[in-house]
């Protein structure tokens, strides 16, 4: 019997709010044995394990365990930060004056990393906790929704710039036909989806999009980045801008929003089944490709 660990951090999960744990409930209804490893101290015997740390960084503790099994997904992606997978980064004084976006430099606005350190007594518990009620220039995260978007370089306030924990860049939207797009490629192996969602705001979230659509072509370009990243399951936001790729976010334990279990059951099982592509032999059998997308 095929048996699959899944390292996730010592108080996390992998639920049904994330994308894994959709393909997970997958695996398992056809009798593949997955096992959930809280903390690098956990043992266990395994064919296959993920890692699927909901941090920017993976903890060096946690990697060191990735490779006491003979194959671990993603151990190669240890770090996802905007400055590690950004191309548009933009510096003071480097000659770019025009349209920037301002983010988090950890990833999904920085809140995994809150709900782990707010936890914790400890000074740097305390620290995180007080910063979530400065200003937003002096603060270590922004939600997506809380994002800004300045017309030119020299109205970010001096402060932004000063503030390691966020990012200054290109802002490069997609237009078509009067809507903001994004496209969202979702992958586990060699089965993959690809989509395109249209908003009438300039950051495209789940909650204000319009229209969702699937694409069939994932550009070159982009293969090559996940290639050069290490990812083996994960999901990219990116756009087409004059013909160049632009890559907005990585993520290796992506969420698939407020799809219901039985929305997004087509998907799960179309990407479960790139489990093959890691294990000789597995018979599980890939469906046909997903109507609705996340």
């Amino acid at each position: 019997m095929t048996s699959i660990a899944v390292i996730v951090l010592r108080n996390g999960e992998v639920g049904d709010n994330y994308l894994l744990g959709r393909i997970v409930s997958c695996w398992r209804e056809s009798g593949i044995q997955v096992h959930l490893l809280r903390g690098p101290e956990a043992t266990v015997q395994a064919d296959l394990a993920i890692l699927h740390v909901d941090l920017t960084t993976i903890p060096g503790d946690y990697l060191e365990f990735a490779r006491t099994f003979p194959r671990t997904l993603n151990s190669r992606v240890t770090d996802i930060s905007k400055r590690r997978i950004s191309r548009n980064i933009v510096h003071p004084g480097d000659g770019y004056e025009g349209p920037v976006i301002v983010k988090t430099n950890r990833n999904c606005g920085g809140i995994p990393e809150r709900r782990m350190f707010g936890r914790r007594k400890s000074l740097q518990g305390a620290i995180y906790g007080l910063r979530r009620r400065l200003p937003w220039t002096l603060r270590n995260e922004l939600r997506s929704s809380e994002y800004r978007l300045f017309t030119a370089v020299r109205d970010v306030p001096r402060l932004v710039w000063l503030n390691s924990n966020f990012v200054v860049e290109r802002f490069l939207p997609e237009v078509r036909d009067g809507y903001y797009c994004l496209r969202t490629w979702v992958f586990f192996g060699s089965q993959e989806s690809n989509s395109l969602s249209y908003a009438s705001e300039p950051i495209v979230k789940s909650s204000n999009v319009v229209r969702r659509e699937l694409i069939p072509e994932v550009p070159d370009e982009l293969r090559e980045i996940r290639r050069s990243l290490g990812f083996d399951f994960g999901k990219f936001d990116y756009s087409i801008v004059d013909g160049r790729v632009v890559l907005y976010d990585t993520n290796r334990t992506p969420s698939i929003g407020s799809l219901s279990r039985e929305q997004f059951l087509p998907q799960a099982r179309h990407l479960a089944a790139g489990l093959g592509s890691f294990i000789d032999g597995l018979t599980y059998s890939p469906r046909a490709m997903p109507e609705v997308v996340p």
